[in-house]
């Protein structure tokens, strides 16, 4: 099990080991976020609240949501309607993960202030 908290603590949780570690260079994720979202895939079921006070959820689009810390703002979360899994942010969870980002999605919005500067696989869109 991981253990993932906000910045406040407010969210505390612990999931399941995250599959499919990745980052989303989309015009939502870098603006909820600051700059692209790092996140890995767990079933939402299985993760295990010790503390969900200050979970909020944004209704980012037609399709999915976003979770965040409604007190210190920390992005958590993202999650597309019905279904099971749920993204993670990896900046969440308290190291050392041991998890590696495996591929870029929608870098066909990434920002111009920044490059890809590995050589991981790339989708222009998610």
């Amino acid at each position: 099990m991981m253990r993932a908290t906000c910045l406040c603590g407010a969210v505390r949780f612990t999931s399941p080991a995250l599959e499919d570690p990745l980052a989303c260079h989309c015009r939502e994720c870098r603006q909820q976020s600051g700059h692209y979202f790092a996140a890995g895939r767990a079933r939402w079921d299985a993760l295990l609240f010790e503390a969900d006070a200050g979970l909020r959820w944004y209704r980012a689009s037609d399709s999915a949501s976003r979770g965040f810390c409604g007190q210190c703002g920390a992005t958590l979360f993202w999650r597309g309607d019905d279904s099971p899994y749920v993204r993670v942010a990896l900046g969440a969870l308290d190291g050392p993960t041991g998890l590696r980002l495996g591929r870029h999605v929608w870098t066909d919005e990434a920002g111009d202030y920044y490059a890809i500067a590995d050589d991981l696989p790339q989708e222009g869109e998610g």
